[in-house]
């Protein structure tokens, strides 16, 4: 089973940490499953970007980018070149490390 590594963020996981998750599962599914509240503001529809993060390590392992969310991520706040949408980014069986931004479309909008 992949594990996914968390790096710390303030309000979501401010010690960082690691899950365990099937392969075939989204990284939103395995974050959400795991106590991680990650926005997902279009129930991971691939119609937003609150789901946004950046895979620091094993993107490859990562179902292929289709090109809806390569389009929605056009609008994600801070936008890297391994940019997922985590709703569609699918687990293969490698490990995986991810950042979620400090900021989401949400945020700015609601005043955070």
């Amino acid at each position: 089973m992949p594990v996914i590594k968390i790096l710390p963020h303030p309000e979501y996981c401010p010690e960082g940490t690691t899950v365990s998750a099937p392969a075939g599962t989204s990284i939103c599914e395995a974050l959400l499953d795991n106590q991680i509240a990650i926005e997902h503001a279009c129930d991971m529809v691939c119609a937003c970007t609150t789901c946004h993060v950046v895979v620091r390590e094993g993107i490859r392992s990562l179902s292929e980018m289709e090109e809806g969310e390569e389009d929605m991520l056009d609008r994600a706040w801070g936008l890297e070149p391994d940019s997922r949408l985590s709703c569609q980014a699918i687990l293969g069986q490698k490990d995986v490390t991810i950042e979620i931004p400090k900021y989401s479309i949400n945020h700015a909008k609601e005043n955070h």
